[in-house]
């Protein structure tokens, strides 16, 4: 079945929108048994910043997100739109004033 070009219209309208919310952010990813299986380093205010640690990691129809731990003690919640081949941040934690963030 295909798609009217009207439904693919408000598709990616409402595909804009949603990306509007969320900060569109370039990742480098490990490329484990499969392609962008983990991210390794954010580019953040111009300077690539190293992923200390994936927390977590969870999937969601079309997407995966993956709560990281930054070498510079940042936390984020990064989104990977499989579709679009597009990574978001979704939620930022900054790193604690008195040392490293906690968990």
């Amino acid at each position: 079945m295909r798609s009217s070009p009207t439904r693919v219209a408000e598709h990616r309208e409402f595909m804009s929108e949603k990306f509007m919310d969320a900060k569109i952010v370039r990742v480098e990813c490990y490329a484990g048994y499969k392609a962008d299986e983990r991210p390794a380093c954010v580019l953040l205010n111009g300077q690539m910043v190293d992923v200390a640690e994936v927390e977590d990691r969870w999937y969601s129809p079309g997407a995966t997100y993956f709560r990281v731990l930054l070498n510079n003690g940042e936390r984020y919640l990064l989104c990977r739109q499989e579709a679009q081949d597009v990574w978001t941040i979704e939620a930022f934690r900054a790193a604690n004033a008195d040392g490293p963030a906690e968990r």
